[in-house]
């Protein structure tokens, strides 16, 4: 079963219909008590760093999620705010992040970029895993997906990087610390590479 956690923001809802089409049991959680037995939570997320951390802390949700992931050690996949929101801190925002990965959000610094490289990185790029297992089994060299962003996670630990993506050099689009799993980019707008990643996470 996998669950999404629906705090006001994220594409929930494809999510969801990605999930039923692949005949994988999907439910949403608005509510505390929709987390109850939760096996892998979606954490979702659009937007600023701080806004996604209030809803989230005014959802009353937060506690559930807590327990869940660091004492259940449920897996969990944060989708790009929703992987921000995973650090310890963000460069967008004051508010203190959920800390589940030692890592930063900074922003890009693009002050030695060639003319064609702006903010926000958006649309389609290529995603290097570093080895072929986890959110990346049986994904075919080459794959894309569609990023929309301006700031990037850094893990304190090189070995949390999963995957890495070039913007003005590269940094981590895909990460991993024990049951905690984050991409920064958007698999369900990545056509077959994002659903194989989401099939992926609901088999590990």
């Amino acid at each position: 079963m996998i669950t999404i956690v629906n705090y006001g923001l994220g594409n929930v809802q494809a999510f969801a219909n990605i999930y039923k089409r692949l005949n994988i049991p999907v439910r949403v959680a608005s509510r505390r008590e929709d987390l109850v037995d939760a096996q892998r939570l979606i954490l979702p997320g659009v937007g600023a760093f701080d806004w996604a951390m209030t809803r989230l802390n005014e959802s009353g949700m937060r506690g559930a999620l807590e327990s869940l992931v660091k004492e259940k050690a449920c897996p969990v996949l944060g989708i790009c705010v929703g992987m921000q929101m995973m650090a310890n801190r963000s460069d967008e925002g004051e508010l203190a992040g959920l800390a589940w990965i030692d890592a930063e959000v900074k922003k890009f610094d693009l002050s030695s970029a060639a003319g064609k490289t702006r903010l926000p990185h958006m649309g389609w790029n290529d995603v290097v895993p570093r080895h072929g297992g986890d959110l990346f089994s049986d994904m075919e060299i080459g794959a894309r997906f569609y990023f929309l962003h301006s700031y990037y996670f850094a893990p304190q630990r090189s070995e949390d990087v999963l995957a890495t993506t070039d913007y003005n050099g590269p940094f981590a689009s895909a990460v991993r610390a024990g049951n905690v799993f984050g991409v920064q980019f958007h698999p369900e707008k990545s056509h077959r590479w994002g659903i194989r990643l989401l099939k992926n996470f609901a088999e590990l």
